[in-house]
């Protein structure tokens, strides 16, 4: 315990006692370590220490020691004056003065701070605007008390919450004095017996009392928390903003998570209502907006779903393959959410809608399938990704009969730790190893003898995770899925989607506000997304192969797309092609003697397919089918093998999909932002300036031959493309 807060104490009991024959130094210091000897050992006090202690716990004096005592205790003027002459301004004293109590508590909280301890306001005497008012108050130490008993309630669980209280007996009190008509409040009474350790300066700011958020702080969290980045990082920027070190803020996360929290406890019902009032003004700004939403029989929000204008029109290329994340819950709210994720041409997610229910079963679930498709203009995705849901299952095979219900690999895989980590024990890690060779196999026969191995080798047989799996296989295991198509989406893929939902989980503030937070959080996707749209296509493609066909899929699919295509290109160089009877051959590595693919080409009709079904699951040929193009003389990719949903792209050209017939002026813009990309690429080698230079002459007098309609807007728009070319 540290002497220095019984130094001062002694120092002023000399204020208020003046004893004859010491110095008030030399005094000061003796008998501040005389009283912490007192604590820790009173048989070993001096007599002359005795002696000092009885004077000062007299019984005309007990009044200023304990804040109990309900008696008013005026010091003379003498004792006034003395306290004035040898007390410290930054210690209290009796008799030192404050227009205010608030201003007592912030000087006595201060000095507290230096000292190593909290206060709180305890007792009050009189009352605001009754009698004479309020005339005296108590502030005491923050372990000042014993925490009360509660009576136990069987019935109701009681939170175990651990109290600081140990009867502490510091305390200053300050009473109301009148004089000339104008009101003052003195000390009357003031005790530092610390019954407990004094914490350190750097241990002290740790104490709710001096943890605050200013109100500035609290209007910057809350802008932050609209951007969804984490609480951690929240607190890193304003360290550097401050320029203070880390840890150092007047403020721990555990406020700012409750701070974040007070704004989310707001009624239930109210919150709907600004839910709702939210969307509607949001469809005033965008009429592309859509929202749908149901009220139960009370007249209360039951389900909300949404979607923007820039996700209608995404989906429109890219909704073949969609994933139904519907794992999440805003905590906050207790409410199930439901996230329409797809991945775009360039290979990053894209989002299509969002939903909260206040249930999620299966009429709920219906009702989300059915809007959501209402919103996408009745099209289904052809696949569907989803978590394990019995009732999603039901509503899914209802509302969506010709889509492919798949289950999503990544949802099941995180669950393996809980699963199979115990239960194997060191062998966790090969079963995972054996797990994904297994999900990976082409042949359903191969598969499932495989697994029979599986559980044998690793004894899982009464594994009841290990037996719903296996009963799901056709949902989730690739050899039974390669016929559908998924956008070639993998694990990874998958994780991204993820990772984008989670950040706008993170944003959560006001219920009212999550849909404006979802919309910035899209946004931000998507100005990425554009951004590594420009970085791809600025990048000079490497040919690996030199192959007619690897230059002409260079020029319509996307670098990400194209990437994959090189790959099987690259691969098919190690197999060899063998015709079997007119139209089907047979492919297999160059190492082997048996086994290998079966393809059927139709030239005529540029139809080819394979039985590993690689462009049935990700859209891109597979190295057998580019192997039997190449020794066939083929030098482009037929045009049905290079999809929309793959190729190049622009975010002008989509919004030029659902853009109304009359909007010329973006068309305008549309037509220059091709010509402009024609050039670039023409511009890279003499055949292809002269391939276009051909086709646009051809495509020119075919334009010329349309009637002309010349209004002052279209002019105008001719007149400024003009100008840019």
């Amino acid at each position: 315990m540290r002497v220095s807060c019984h130094n001062v104490l002694q120092s002023m009991r000399v204020s208020c006692h003046n004893v004859e024959g010491k110095k008030n130094g030399d005094f000061h210091k003796k008998t501040g370590n005389e009283k912490l000897q007192q604590i820790n050992n009173k048989n070993m006090m001096s007599e002359e220490a005795a002696h000092l202690l009885v004077v000062y716990d007299d019984p005309s004096d007990q009044r200023s020691l304990s804040f109990d005592d309900t008696s008013s205790t005026e010091e003379s003027p003498d004792e006034t004056r003395l306290s004035l002459e040898t007390a410290n301004d930054m210690v209290p004293y009796i008799g030192q003065r404050f227009a205010t109590h608030d201003l007592a508590y912030e000087f006595y909280s201060e000095y507290a701070k230096r000292c190593g301890f909290s206060i709180r306001r305890h007792r009050t005497e009189g009352k605001d605007g009754v009698g004479k008012g309020l005339t005296r108050r108590y502030f005491v130490c923050h372990r000042a008390g014993n925490t009360p008993v509660k009576p136990t309630n069987e019935n109701k669980p009681q939170r175990n919450r651990k109290s600081s209280r140990c009867g502490c007996q510091a305390f200053i009190r300050i009473t109301k004095s009148t004089e000339l008509g104008i009101s003052e409040w003195r000390v009357t009474g003031f005790a530092n017996h610390h019954n407990h350790e004094l914490l350190e300066p750097n241990q002290v700011r740790f104490l709710p009392a001096y943890r605050t958020i200013s109100d500035s702080d609290k209007s910057r969290i809350l802008m932050f928390a609209k951007t969804g980045i984490s609480v951690q990082q929240m607190m890193r920027l304003m360290e550097l903003e401050k320029g203070v070190e880390p840890g150092y803020l007047p403020f721990t996360e555990k406020d700012v998570r409750n701070l974040l929290q007070s704004f989310r406890k707001l009624d239930s019902e109210d919150e709907s209502v600004d839910l709702l009032r939210m969307c509607k003004a949001i469809k005033e700004r965008d009429p592309n907006f859509k929202f749908e939403y149901t009220l139960d029989v009370n007249n209360r929000l039951e389900n909300v779903a949404w979607s923007y204008a820039s996700s209608v029109q995404s989906y429109e290329i890219f909704g073949d393959a969609v994933v139904f994340d519907t794992t999440h819950r805003l905590s906050a709210f207790d409410m199930p959410l439901g996230v329409w994720v797809g991945m775009n041409n360039y290979g990053m997610p894209c989002f299509f809608g969002c939903m909260l229910l206040r249930e999620e079963n299966s009429r709920s679930l219906s009702w989300a399938l059915k809007v959501f498709m209402s919103f996408m203009n009745g099209k289904p995705p052809q696949t569907i990704l989803t978590d394990q849901n019995s009732c999603l299952k039901e509503a899914i095979a209802m509302e969506m009969p010709t889509t492919k219900h798949a289950l999503c690999i990544w949802m099941i895989v995180s669950k393996f730790p809980s699963w199979f980590n115990a239960v194997l024990g060191e062998r966790y890690n090969e079963w995972k190893l054996e797990f994904y060779r297994l999900y990976n196999l082409e042949s359903t026969d191969d598969f499932e003898m495989g697994w029979r191995d599986m559980v044998n080798s690793f004894g899982l047989h009464t594994n009841r995770h290990i037996a719903n799996m296996f009963a799901l296989r056709s949902l989730w295991a690739l050899p039974y899925l390669r016929s559908h198509f998924f956008a070639g989406m993998t694990t990874g893929h998958l994780k991204s989607i993820n990772a984008f939902i989670q950040r706008f989980l993170s944003a959560q503030t006001r219920l009212s506000h999550f849909v404006e937070q979802v919309a910035v959080a899209v946004d931000f996707k998507d100005q990425a997304a554009e951004q590594q749209t420009m970085q791809q296509n600025l990048q000079n493609i490497c040919l690996k192969t030199g192959a007619p066909m690897e230059s002409h899929a260079a020029s319509i699919l996307t670098p990400y797309a194209f990437s994959k295509l090189q790959d099987q290109l690259v691969l098919a160089a190690h197999y060899a092609s063998f015709q079997l009877e007119d139209g089907c051959f047979l492919v297999r590595h160059h190492t082997k003697i048996e086994g290998g693919r079966k393809i059927y080409w139709v030239p005529s009709q540029g139809i080819i397919t394979c039985s590993c079904h690689h462009f049935e699951f990700s859209g891109i040929l597979c190295r057998h089918a580019l192997r039997v193009l190449s020794t066939g003389n083929c030098f482009e990719i037929p045009e049905r093998y290079l999809p929309v949903r793959w190729r190049r792209i622009s975010s002008l050209s989509m919004k030029a999909v659902t853009n109304s017939p009359n909007d010329h002026a973006e068309k305008v813009k549309l037509l220059q932002s091709m010509v402009s990309c024609l050039v670039t690429e023409s511009a890279k080698s003499t055949e292809r300036l002269d391939m276009a230079t051909e086709q646009v002459s051809v495509l020119l007098a075919r334009v010329r031959e349309q009637p002309v309609l010349l209004s002052s807007q279209i002019i105008r728009d001719f007149s400024s493309l003009h100008k840019d070319l």
